[in-house]
């Protein structure tokens, strides 16, 4: 299936591009989808605090992708 992933903050930096459109199998999981993109992307994989939205709510690694779901990713933040 066909996703596309929005990309915010370091995230971005390290995808280098906002909207990335991967392709997944049928019945890919959220974890599937963290592997994949630590596996394209080395500096993904060791953003420790990273969270995934899946339709607007936080996504847990079990969770199925659809390949019309809308997918962001939530890097860590700080500031005051």
């Amino acid at each position: 299936m066909n996703l596309k992933v929005l990309c915010f903050g370091i995230t971005r930096d390290i995808i280098g591009q906002f909207e990335y459109k991967v392709s997944m199998p049928a019945n890919a999981t959220v974890a599937d989808l963290k592997k994949h993109l630590a596996a394209q992307f080395p500096a993904f994989g060791q953003l420790k605090s990273l969270r995934i939205a899946l339709n607007e709510a936080y996504a847990e690694d079990p969770m199925l992708l659809n390949e019309n779901d809308e997918i962001v990713l939530i890097p860590p933040v700080s500031g005051g």
